[in-house]
């Protein structure tokens, strides 16, 4: 079994270790360490940046497909309404097929949501396992070479190695970064988890059982890193926080730039859409160029010129000689 998702992961591993060893490349180009442990965690932020915009295609899929099912919330919950308290088979499976037939029609997909922590997973596990051939002194698969990851194996971060972890560790400096990056991490996914739940649901989705679900991974979620970040080394843990960090910005860009229609943050942007109109027409009024004293605005020049009196032109009459003149009185 192990064999079988080592041969899945190979490809990823070896372009995990491609974009290391590149942006730790180009960090000791522009002049620092390539021992450092400071190196190797930015080239580890780096790496995380380069995933997550990767990502960026999916995260929108996401968004538009828990959008789609905030909407048909209501609707889910009249079919399981309709067959509340009927547990014999037939009802099951006409429940479970309308629910299907709601899906279709709408283009949702409940798992969707899923996805992009799905594919960051095997990244995920791609850095540890490169982390732990490194703490082994094995070499990499790719461009990590024995140089390499020796380096990375030795790096440390104020005294803490990057291979060490909360519970496999003495050092104190390890347990005090470990302790502190465990506490960003879930406060940053439980922050994550409450902008969306209490900011971008219409009233009809929070009377929804989705609702009750949304408010169970609020909790739930932060609690699986906190107790599996006590397991992690700290190189993982830097990739992982700055996911986080990414995923809040990024989901708080998209909840005030474009929320769910009747949330609360979609209230709220109609709001700052309305004030800064109001301030747009209170400096139009304001402008001495347009409005002000002793000046004509650009309107009432148009409006003037349209307005004057267009010049009338005449054709010259040419005089008729006595013979001609006779002839057309004829």
């Amino acid at each position: 079994m192990l064999d079988f998702i080592g041969t899945i992961l190979y490809p990823i591993r070896w372009v995990v270790e491609a974009i290391l060893v590149f942006w730790h490349w180009v960090l000791v180009s522009v002049g620092m360490s390539s021992t450092s442990g400071l190196t190797w965690v930015l080239a580890i932020v780096l790496l995380t940046i380069i995933v997550r915009i990767c990502l960026i295609p999916i995260f929108v899929r996401q968004i538009k497909n828990q959008r789609r099912m905030m909407e048909v919330a209501p609707q889910l919950k009249k079919i399981q309404d309709k067959y509340k308290g009927k547990k014999d088979q037939f009802s099951r499976e006409a429940m479970s097929r309308e629910t299907m037939a709601l899906y279709k029609e709408t283009g949702t997909n409940p798992l969707s949501s899923c996805l992009p922590l799905l594919i960051q997973m095997p990244v995920f596990f791609s850095l540890y396992t490169v982390l732990h051939n490194a703490q082994t002194g094995k070499v990499g698969i790719g461009l990590l070479n024995k140089a390499l990851s020796h380096s990375f194996a030795n790096a440390s971060l104020f005294g803490a190695p990057l291979h060490e972890t909360f519970t496999h560790s003495d050092a104190i400096q390890v347990k005090l970064i470990a302790g502190a990056m465990i506490i960003l991490m879930t406060a940053s996914q439980f922050y994550t988890q409450l902008q969306l739940t209490s900011k971008n649901m219409s009233p009809e989705t929070k009377a929804s059982p989705m609702f009750r679900q949304q408010r169970m991974l609020l909790y739930v979620l932060p609690l699986v890193f906190l107790f599996s970040g006590l397991n992690f080394p700290l190189g993982v843990m830097f990739y992982w926080l700055t996911s986080n960090f990414w995923t809040m910005g990024q989901q708080y860009m998209v909840i005030r730039n474009s929320p769910t229609p009747g949330s609360d943050a979609a209230l709220a942007r109609e709001a700052r859409l309305a004030k800064k109109h109001q301030e747009r027409e209170a400096r139009g009024k304001n402008n001495p160029i347009t409005s002000g004293p002793g000046l004509t605005s650009l309107t009432e020049v148009a409006v003037t010129e349209a307005e004057a009196p267009k010049r009338v032109t005449t054709q010259r009459v040419q005089p008729v000689g006595k013979n001609r003149s006779k002839k057309q009185g004829r």
